[in-house]
This record gives C-alpha cells, structure tokens and sequence, in this order.
C-alpha cells in the first residue's frame, strides 16, 4: 500500500475521535498533518475541564527528584499532539514510526496532502438529540485558562 499525505482541518472537531481517527490513519502507514488545533474543542462543562487539565498539570513525580517525567502541554497545539500520540502503542517500533508521521500546526498553515474529513467526529450541531445544549471548550481557550491568560 503506497503511503500518502493526508491533511486534516481540526476545526470544530471532538479531541478524542478526531485523535483516534487520526492515530489509525497514521498506523496505517500515511502521514497527516492536523492544522487549525486550537480549534478543535473537549465537550463537557468548563469547570469539570480546567480541573481535570490542572490536576494534570499538577501531578508530582515521587519517585526521583533529579529526572522529572511527568509532564503535561499546554498551548494547543501540543495537548492535540499528545492525545493522538497517546492513542498509539509507544512501545511498539510501529507506534514510534507511526509518531514520525504525524504533524500537528497551530493556525491555517500551508500544507500539501489530500483533505480529509471525519463526519461522525464533527460538532455540527451544539445541541444533543434530547435538545439539551452541549457545552463545550476550545483548546485555545483551554490553553489560555491553562496558562493564565498568558499566549
């Protein structure tokens, strides 16, 4: 199967599906590009949101003081990479190389490939088919409480 380039917009995207489409697109063997990240949102209640990202940003390593390996993103960009990548077997030589292939751009970049859409992983509609509002979160704006209102 020949390799090609796909490039997908993350612009009003679910993080997670449009993570795990992507991560089978690349295990697969074909490169993506994600641009437009801090676009793409989380469903659910801000708050809930802000307090699961900061208890991320807050973990402490207990077991050595002097390599620090917890870490978490925070610009946009960044958390969309680290989903996708967390989809995929790290441990495996396929998952690394599947890691290769995968670019994450903030913005409308100029990128080169065949577009690609998910439409099950879409936000048309901000309202659920029992007509109550989904509530929900960009990662620009997620990135931005994250930060402190810092860009």
């Amino acid at each position: 199967m020949a390799e090609k380039n796909y490039v997908v917009n993350a612009e009003g995207y679910r993080m997670g599906r449009l993570a795990s489409y992507v991560a089978k697109l690349l295990l697969k063997g074909h490169r993506v590009t994600v641009y437009n990240a801090e676009k793409a949102v989380i469903t659910g209640n801000k708050s809930a949101i802000l307090e699961h990202y900061t208890m991320l940003r807050g973990r402490r390593q207990f077991t050595s003081h002097k390599k620090i390996t917890v870490w978490y993103p925070t610009r946009p960009d960044a958390i969309l990479r680290l989903a996708i990548i967390r989809m995929l077997p790290r441990k495996k030589a396929s998952g690394r190389e599947a890691m290769r292939r995968l670019k994450v751009v903030k913005g409308a970049a100029a990128v080169s490939g065949e577009p690609i859409e998910f439409e099950d992983a879409k936000l048309v509609n901000p309202v659920s088919r029992s007509a109550k509002v989904i509530r929900y979160l960009t990662l620009e704006e997620l990135s931005l409480l994250l930060r402190g209102g810092r860009k």
